[in-house]
This record gives structure tokens, C-alpha cells and sequence, in this order.
């Protein structure tokens, strides 16, 4: 690995597979990229390297998509970070796994969101994220006991670009736990908004039941914190055409799409769908550098009052 000089500007530690996203939040933040170098065995071990030498302040941007392998990436890029002199480190995840889980359901259930919260916070004193998915907490910081718990929302960014594209949109969210993002967005350009109902009988199986609004004629935008599925987006989809939508389009935080997801929003009548980049995928169309630069400066206000 290069020899790299961390004199001047912060550095940001990355994976390959994130080299875009990194360069774009790097150049927002005034940092250094410094790609992780990753190899792996016949056996199927991965072995990472990182610079021999690290400055007291470190940043690392995994997002946690696909996330069981990028976790043990973490386990072994934070503790060698601080092998390498870091005393400080910032995890950016634009996308936290294992959220949904905030509960055991069902008896012997593991509670997910507190055991990788934990364990996220045993590695990091910063954890920066974007529109986590949290049920019956109230903040980050209980999720993720970190000293530090940040949790951005993409919602105005999205709301700019709906704005641009459907001055008069009809913003309608796919169940009530979107009514966070919907009213922040809405709120944003004074978009009229709604949010559905959903009753889910499985991962790919649920029934939408619409809010009490006119939307013939409309153009409607279903926005919501993630899309993974989208079973869900395309029956609200189907059900918003048969009620008389002239169109209806899809913003999301987090592209997550798995499988035939897309497939499945187009075959409901679905237009355009907007992402972020806080997952990679073709649908991405806003940028989170700004923001997540910008949360960086602010934690490290805080650290240097401190």
C-alpha cells in the first residue's frame, strides 16, 4: 500500500465496492481516501490491510446493505485502526442494517437492533447514518449506544428533487412508519401528503389500504425510508392508478431493491423511481456527500470543545 499523508486533510477509510461514494464525500469533507486493501482465501477468510500508521482521527464509510460480511469487515478494521494510532473513530453508514428487529416477537427471538447496535458502539465512538429504520425507539443514540449516534434524514434533499420534477406532487407514504419522512418532506415545499395503511402477511405478501383522499388527476410520488421487495410500493402503486392517479412515482432513501424489485414497481404502473446514494444502484440520483460532510464538521466541533 502507498504511503499515504494525513498531515493536512482527514482521513477516510473505504472498500472498493465504495470507492465512488467515498471520493464524493471525501471531496465534500476536505479528506483523504484511503482504500482498504482486502483480499480472500480459498477457504473463504478475508484478510484486510490498512496503512501502516494512522493519525489520531479516523473516519470509515461502510454502507450496510448486504450487511453479515461488511460487519465482520468492521469488527477487523476498527480494532486494527486502532492498533495504527487512531483513538477516535467515525463509522459513516449511510444505511444501518439489522434496525428492524427492535423487539422479540416472538419468544427466543433475537433483539437484532440492540446486539448489532452494541456491538457497533463497542467499535466506534461516532456512528453517522441516514434515516435509520426505528420503530418503538426514539432516537439513535438508543439503538446505538455510541458516544456519538447521528441520524440524518434524506427527506428534504428528496423533497428538492421532487419539487423540481412534480411542482405539484401528491406525496403518499406506503404504511404509517413512513409518516416521519412523508411530513418532513411534505413540509419541506408544502407538498399535500398522505400516508396508507398496511397490514403485511409476509416479506412478499401485503395488503395496502389507501388514506382518505382524492387523487384523481394527481401525480403521485410514494416516499418512504427504504424499498427492499417492493411488493409494497406496487400495491399502493396499483391501487392509487385504479383510483384515478394520473402517475405515480417512487423516491426512497435506500435502494435496497432486491431480486426483481424493480421489475415488480414497473409491472404496477410505477414512472420514475429516485434514490439516494446511500445504497449504490442505477436509480440513484441524489447525493448525500453534502449532508454527511457537513455532520462530520459539526462532530468535530463537538470533539474539539470537548
Amino acid at each position: 500500500m502507498s504511503l499515504w499523508n494525513f498531515e493536512t486533510m482527514g482521513v477516510l477509510l473505504c472498500f472498493e465496492d465504495e470507492l465512488p461514494s467515498a471520493r464524493r464525500l471525501a471531496q465534500a469533507a476536505d479528506m483523504t481516501v484511503v482504500p482498504v486493501e482486502r483480499h480472500r482465501f480459498p477457504d473463504g477468510e478475508i484478510k484486510l490491510r490498512l496503512p501502516a500508521a494512522l493519525p489520531a482521527q479516523v473516519v470509515v464509510l461502510r454502507s450496510l446493505n448486504d450487511p453479515n460480511e461488511k460487519l465482520l469487515e468492521l469488527l477487523l478494521v476498527a480494532q486494527t485502526a486502532r492498533r495504527l494510532g487512531a483513538s477516535h473513530l467515525t463509522l459513516v453508514a449511510p444505511y444501518l442494517a439489522y434496525m428492524r428487529q427492535d423487539i422479540a416477537f416472538m419468544p427466543g427471538e433475537a433483539i437484532s437492533q440492540r446486539i448489532v447496535g452494541s456491538f457497533l458502539a463497542g467499535l466506534f465512538d461516532a456512528v453517522i447514518t441516514v434515516d435509520p429504520h426505528l420503530h418503538r425507539v426514539t432516537s439513535l443514540q438508543q439503538a446505538v449506544p455510541a458516544a456519538h449516534a447521528i441520524a440524518l434524514s434524506a427527506a428534504p434533499l428528496l423533497s428538492d428533487w421532487i419539487a423540481a420534477r412534480r411542482p405539484r406532487a401528491l406525496l403518499i407514504g406506503p404504511d404509517e412508519e413512513s409518516a416521519q419522512w412523508i411530513a418532513i418532506a411534505a413540509a419541506r415545499h408544502g407538498f399535500d401528503h398522505a400516508v396508507c395503511r398496511k397490514l403485511r402477511h409476509g416479506d412478499r405478501s401485503v395488503a395496502v389500504e389507501l388514506p382518505a383522499m382524492a387523487v384523481v388527476g394527481r401525480q403521485v410520488v410514494v416516499l418512504d425510508d427504504v424499498a427492499s421487495t417492493g411488493h409494497t410500493v406496487a400495491r399502493a402503486a396499483q391501487q392509487l392508478l385504479a383510483a384515478g392517479a394520473a402517475s405515480v412515482d417512487v423516491a426512497v432513501t435506500h435502494a435496497l431493491f432486491s431480486g426483481d424489485a424493480l421489475q415488480v414497481m414497473q409491472d404496477a404502473g410505477v414512472n420514475e423511481v429516485w434514490s439516494t446514494d446511500c445504497v449504490a444502484h442505477p436509480s440513484n440520483v441524489v447525493s448525500m456527500a453534502g449532508t454527511l460532510a457537513a455532520a462530520l464538521a459539526e462532530l468535530q466541533k463537538t470533539l474539539t470543545r470537548a
